[in-house]
């Protein structure tokens, strides 16, 4: 029996298996697909940019 790969997303902090890797960083197809969605008016969409900021800073540490 094949085990599953959990990782945690950057956006919502939960552990999920399905996603996509950026750099070094797990998204969770929910959060992508919330994201990619998401107008500039609305007001998750600065929460996103300062989850996505995640993925600059800790690739230039």
């Amino acid at each position: 029996m094949e085990e599953i790969e959990r990782k945690t997303c950057i956006v919502c902090g939960e552990p999920k298996e399905e996603g996509i890797t950026i750099v070094t960083e797990f998204i969770c197809t929910s959060c992508e697909s919330e994201m990619v969605q998401t107008k500039v008016e609305d007001e998750r969409y600065p929460f996103f940019v300062r989850q996505l900021r995640q993925l600059w800073v800790r690739f230039h540490a």
